[in-house]
């Protein structure tokens, strides 16, 4: 008998085991749906948000960009919770974090269309006029970098700013071989798909669109998982441009249709025919609205920096006005606006957002004083 009750014994505990394994997968799983859940739920208010402001600011006519008036308006709502319901502010930090972690994760590929499509940018300008326009592109970027940068240090030793470490953060996590299989098999498939049934979804852009933007994802993944020697040079934003001219330059030539039309599918600047660059950069004003999470989270840094901050963002965009201005005018290039954004650290995120914001605010500012913009204007020529 003894035997018989250890047997059972064992079959009850097996069985147990058994159920809690059960148990704690259908757990798991309940989990993941619930974060995926969250995921879609926090990123769709942030791009409603988004969209609902822009339709908002183009119905009553008003020129100033609807993204940095949410994100300052985000960024204002928290700190008055912060101040009066602490946890409050907790709360809708927490609730808001798996759409920031996947903006911070994939943010340098919203910026890429631009550099994809500049080949169709850049043809019609002759070789002499693009040595200029690069000249002052690299030129002033490093001007205005040093004037920044020396002015912050001026300034904090002036005000004897204290130094302190930023609060951390979280890194998003590295991409998967699931996720570059996935990738892979749709990048496959729908190129395929898209040499034999040119116009399967209705338009040659919306055909394009799935393997178009595969290759941008495949590109960005592939950079992001090289060595950090490697990536100082070959950066993931370039990688993942020359993955997607790649996927172009390859179905423009099996098609035969050339590379022009592809990277004009790209990009094709209409909500009713969207490409692959088209939805990429349909999350360049949640990006901005994100950045306010960030700015709240280093506010204690923020605000210990301000001299330094307000500072230098005023003088160096002076100072990028009229160099610019003055330069155009020497070596014969008019009309160059240049706008750029990186973001490698994620504890740098409240400092890109307020230069980036304030940068521009100013600027419209300063240009909007007639005084300014005929002075800009007799420079230029």
């Amino acid at each position: 008998m003894e035997p018989q009750e250890t047997c059972s014994t064992r079959i009850i505990s097996t069985n147990s085991m058994s159920s809690d394994g059960t148990a704690a997968s259908s757990t798991l799983s309940q989990s993941d749906v619930f974060q995926i859940l969250h995921l879609l739920v926090s990123l769709g208010i942030i791009l409603a948000t988004d969209k609902l402001l822009k339709k908002a600011f183009v119905a009553a006519a008003i020129k100033f960009p609807s993204a940095l008036f949410g994100m300052f308006c985000i960024f204002s709502v928290l700190l008055i919770l912060d101040s009066t319901i602490p946890a409050a502010a907790t709360s809708l930090m927490n609730f808001f974090h798996p759409a920031l972690m996947f903006i911070q994760r994939w943010l340098p590929l919203f910026y890429v269309p631009s550099l994809v499509v500049l080949p169709l940018s850049v043809k019609d300008i002759p070789a002499a006029s693009g040595a200029k326009i690069c000249f002052i592109i690299a030129g002033g970027w490093f001007a205005s970098l040093c004037v920044a940068g020396f002015t912050a240090i001026a300034v904090r030793k002036m005000v004897k700013t204290e130094m302190t470490d930023a609060e951390p953060t979280a890194k998003p996590s590295p991409f998967s071989s699931i996720e570059i299989w996935s990738w892979s098999g749709i990048f496959l498939i729908s190129f395929v798909a898209a040499l034999f049934y040119p116009t399967s979804l209705g338009t040659a852009a919306r055909t394009c669109l799935p393997f178009l933007l595969a290759s941008t994802v495949l590109g960005y993944m592939v950079g992001s998982g090289l060595p950090s020697s490697v990536k100082k040079v070959f950066h993931p934003i370039i990688c993942c441009t020359l993955s997607a001219e790649l996927a172009a330059v390859a179905f423009g030539y099996l098609s035969r249709s050339g590379l022009d039309p592809v990277l004009g599918c790209y990009l094709t600047k209409a909500s009713s025919n969207p490409g692959a660059g088209d939805v990429l950069m349909g999350f360049l004003g949640s990006v901005i609205l994100s950045f306010a999470f960030s700015m709240f989270k280093q506010r204690k840094l923020v605000k210990r920096h301000a001299a330094e901050i307000f500072t230098s963002i005023i003088l160096s965009t002076i100072f990028s006005l009229y160099s610019t201005a003055l330069i155009g005018r020497l070596v014969g290039a008019h009309g160059l606006g240049t706008a750029a954004l990186s973001a490698k650290e994620p504890e740098a995120l409240p400092f890109c957002a307020i230069a980036y914001a304030l940068t521009g605010i100013f600027g419209s500012l300063l240009c909007s004083v007639p005084a300014v913009r005929q002075s800009l204007l007799a420079i230029v020529g």
